[in-house]
């Protein structure tokens, strides 16, 4: 509608006069205009969810990238060691280890076998694996390490402990969300098809299918491309026909960054049944395309292949 309206020489903003643009816009374009049907309560719901839980993703990495910036402070090196999971918030073990030690300090102040009676004690009440060797590693790294925040200011403890405290928290929501979206989408009839489909897991599963949403809504799998802005528009004239082309970008971002993990996990996976689309990826790469020109071309035929697959049950 903002472009339609700046097509008049004359400009103007007031209710009358965007009233007759959009009521001239109707009738300008009556014979393309499709009627206007709701979407269905559970995907308005599961699109809901899955814009909240990339929300809440973006905070993630900020609130990772915070606690990182500052164990790199107070414990360099602890990450090599020790994994932070994001898929099982309540059995983090790298959080765990700092939000018990925090700084080096407290684990220099100790000798080598009271850390490791400490650690391994440690390890059994929160549910790990007890290991000495890691132990070890552990002390020799803090024995090696330079800290460059003081243990003895009082606001290091506390910023160290907010960082893990708020990454947690965020990563119980994005586990709370994903739940959610998952009791939603089990009641579905595409769920069994789309989860069988290389690539799409627990995760990437339900994201999918609320970013595409009632497939009933696209006439073709063309229009589900479109939908995604993967599709890349001819530019020809006079005797000019441009061949180096681009993607629309003008449709959905967030269905585009959901296709597009999910054609990292083909790549990785590689499957052994159901290849089509790894195999389109394959031959894009073996032509010369570039790694994510070559993605991007197998993510536009993976919809092609999720709306016929979706289509078909609805028939």
């Amino acid at each position: 509608m903002k472009k339609y309206a700046m097509i008049a020489i004359r400009k103007g903003k007031t209710d009358p006069l965007d009233s007759i643009k959009i009521a001239s816009y109707g009738i300008d374009y009556w014979y393309k205009l499709v009627e206007f049907e709701p979407t269905s309560d559970v995907y308005q719901e599961l699109k809901n969810l899955n814009r909240q839980y990339l929300s809440y993703l973006s905070m993630r990495i900020k609130a990772k990238v915070s606690m990182t910036n500052l164990t790199d402070r107070t414990m360099p090196g602890i990450k090599t060691v020790l994994w932070n999971r994001s898929d099982v918030p309540d059995r983090d073990k790298l959080c765990d280890f700092i939000r018990e030690y925090w700084h080096y300090d407290n684990i220099t102040c100790l000798s080598e076998g009271d850390f490791i009676v400490r650690y391994n004690s440690w390890a059994k009440e929160k549910g790990y694996r007890a290991s000495t060797e890691k132990a070890k590693t552990i002390y020799a790294l803090a024995l090696d390490g330079i800290p460059t925040m003081s243990s003895k200011t009082s606001s290091t403890k506390m910023l160290v402990l907010e960082s893990v405290r708020v990454l947690q928290m965020i990563d119980k929501t994005l586990a709370s969300i994903l739940a959610q979206m998952r009791n939603l989408v089990i009641g579905l009839k595409e769920y069994e098809v789309v989860m069988a489909m290389p690539g799409v897991g627990s995760i990437l599963g339900p994201r999918i299918i609320a970013e595409v949403g009632d497939i009933q809504r696209f006439h073709s799998g063309s229009a589900l491309v479109a939908y995604a802005g993967l599709d890349a528009p001819p530019y020809q004239s006079g005797t000019f026909t441009g061949t180096n082309r681009h993607i629309s970008k003008r449709g959905s971002s967030s269905l585009r960054k959901t296709g597009y993990e999910i054609i990292r996990f083909v790549k990785q996976a590689k499957p052994t049944t159901d290849t089509a689309v790894y195999d389109f990826l394959l031959k894009k790469e073996s032509e010369g395309k570039p790694s994510r020109v070559a993605k991007i071309a197998a993510l536009n035929k993976f919809l092609r292949i999720y709306y016929a697959r979706v289509k078909e049950l609805y028939c």
